[in-house]
């Protein structure tokens, strides 16, 4: 992985130091809402101040105005420097198969395989390899550290939650990326008898292919069982952090340890550490899977390095 990532770096290293000034800033503005909903609540009763109410949700707008802001420039330059290491890879790889001094050149249905699938995965990850874990990881910093702050209880039960999650996916990770190799070098496989059946015998090829053809099944069906099974225990483990956070919030707010708005801002903070903690998995299977495709483009071809890039524009 380190070596990916050195590459990844070393090639698109001034586009990715944007992309982290943009991810720290909306990283930071993440807890902000919380703290003007918190106040909002508190605010509420029968000795409200309309100026201040009105003040308030001023300001709770301001902040998800300049954070949508700031996350369509992260965005956008991420989409950029993504499709353009897509055209760099097809480039270089299409490049290496037609050179003449190339040891290591992908038949005509690798090369199809790779072109149209494999490097779109591969140069999608390079526009948010960096970017995108230390955004989800800066929110999740900033809004559990922010519910710390205000009321320790929650803010540790909210780790408490985090906790699991991580294990889940860690143990059953591993075992999708060896289920996704498999079934792109059994694609690869078929895509090559496909393009050279003119050339041998044609029911003995279709056998093959057919047979191909099942193996994809029976390892996307395993695939299938263990995002499934990740998703689920997501889910549920989701479900007793909402009502494990009313549960003690409602014994604190009963000693007198914490408000109402504190305990609304508590939800709203587990829905957004659902969010980017959501993403920060997903990231991680598209590592993997990202990493497993890069590895497989690398041993097809002599094509130079598959994510060098120029800086996108």
């Amino acid at each position: 992985m380190w070596k990916f990532y050195a590459r990844i770096w070393r090639n698109t290293g001034k586009a990715q130091i944007v992309l982290i000034i943009l991810s720290l800033i909306v990283a930071a503005l993440a807890a902000a809402p919380l703290q003007f909903q918190k106040d909002i609540i508190n605010s509420l009763g029968p000795d409200l101040e309309v100026n201040v109410l009105v003040g308030l949700c001023a300001g709770y707008l301001g902040v998800i105005v300049v954070t949508n802001i700031f996350k369509f420039a992260l965005n956008y330059r991420s989409s950029l420097l993504g499709e353009d290491t897509i055209r760099r890879i097809r480039a270089s790889v299409y490049g290496a198969h037609h050179n003449p001094d190339a040891s290591r050149k992908p038949n005509a249905g690798t090369l199809a395989t790779i072109i149209s699938a494999e490097a779109e995965e591969v140069g999608r990850f390079v526009g948010q390899a960096v970017a995108n874990p230390l955004l989800q990881v800066g929110t999740l910093v900033s809004v559990v550290g922010y519910v710390a702050s205000t009321q320790p209880y929650l803010g540790a039960f909210m780790v408490f939650m985090i906790v699991p999650q991580a294990a889940i996916v860690l143990f059953l990770q591993e075992k999708v990326n060896k289920r996704v190799r498999d079934r792109t070098i059994v694609l690869r496989h078929a895509s090559s008898e496909i393009s050279d059946e003119e050339m041998k015998d044609i029911s003995q090829v279709q056998d093959v292919i057919v047979d191909d053809f099942d193996k994809i099944y029976t390892i996307r069906r395993g695939i299938f069982k263990l995002k499934l099974s990740m998703k689920m225990a997501m889910n549920v483990i989701s479900g007793v952090g909402l009502v494990g956070i009313l549960l003690i919030g409602g014994l604190l707010m009963k000693q007198n340890m914490t408000d109402v708005g504190t305990v609304v801002a508590s939800i709203s903070a587990l829905e957004r550490i659902n969010s980017p903690w959501r993403l920060l998995l997903n990231f991680y299977k598209e590592l993997s899977a990202a990493r497993v495709k890069f590895e497989l483009i690398v041993k097809s071809s002599d094509a130079f390095d598959p994510v060098e890039t120029k800086k996108a524009s």
